[in-house]
C-alpha cells in the first residue's frame, strides 16, 4: 500500500487521533501535532517516541494543544548525534523564519529538525498525512520561507537548498537523496 493511501485510511478514523482532536485546544498545529502523534504511535514515519522532543517538552505539547490527555511514550536515551551540525544548521534556519504567533512554532521546528534526519519524504517521515499537509505546516510555522518555495521544490530537498545557498554553494541535495525512491523527482506534484 502507498504511503499516502495508508496515511489517509488509517487516521481519520484512529482512536489516538479522534481522542487528540477531541481535546484540541483550538491553536495553531493541533491537528498538525494529532496526525504525528499518531503516526508516531503506531510506527508510522521516523519520527522517535515524543516525536523528537524532550519528554519535558512534549509533555508541554501535549498539555498545551490537548488539555487532559495522557500517553504513556518510552524515551529512548540520548545518544551522541553525528550530524548534529547539520541538524543544529537546519534548526536555525526554520527558528529564524518562525512566524513568531505561537510557541508551539519551536516545538515545530525541532520536529521537522528531527524528520529531516531520516530517509523519505519530509511528510512522510514527519507522519503526515500528505504532502498538503507539509505544505500548510510550513506556510503556518514559517511562512516567509514557505514563500521562498517558488518552485514547489519538495520540503526536504528546499530546506537543505537554503542552507547550500547561504554557504555560497550552487550545486545541493538533501544528504539522503542517494536514499530516495524518487531520486529523479525531485520538482512538481507528488502523486
Amino acid at each position: 500500500m502507498q504511503p499516502d493511501v495508508m496515511h489517509t485510511q488509517q487516521f481519520p478514523s484512529h482512536g489516538l487521533y479522534i481522542e487528540l482532536m477531541a481535546h484540541a485546544s483550538g491553536l495553531p498545529g493541533d491537528e498538525l501535532f494529532a496526525q504525528m502523534i499518531t503516526a508516531q504511535m503506531i510506527h508510522i514515519g521516523a519520527l522517535p517516541p515524543g516525536l523528537g522532543l524532550s519528554n519535558m517538552e512534549f509533555s508541554a505539547l501535549l498539555a498545551r494543544h490537548y488539555p487532559g490527555v495522557k500517553l504513556a511514550v518510552n524515551f529512548k536515551a540520548v545518544i551522541a548525534d553525528p550530524r548534529a551540525l547539520e541538524r543544529d544548521d537546519v534548526l536555525a534556519l526554520l527558528l529564524e523564519y518562525r512566524a513568531g504567533k505561537d510557541r508551539s512554532e519551536q516545538w515545530m521546528a525541532e520536529i521537522v529538525t528531527t524528520a529531516c534526519m531520516d530517509h523519505d519524504h519530509l511528510w512522510q517521515d514527519l507522519g503526515l498525512w500528505s504532502r498538503e499537509y507539509l505544505s500548510r505546516l510550513m506556510t503556518e510555522n514559517f511562512p516567509k520561507l514557505a514563500a521562498k518555495n517558488t518552485h514547489d521544490m519538495k520540503w526536504k530537498k528546499f530546506l537543505y537548498k537554503q542552507l547550500c545557498e547561504r554557504e555560497g554553494i550552487n550545486a545541493c541535495r538533501a544528504p539522503s537523496c542517494e536514499y530516495c525512491v524518487d531520486y529523479l523527482k525531485c520538482f512538481g506534484p507528488e502523486d
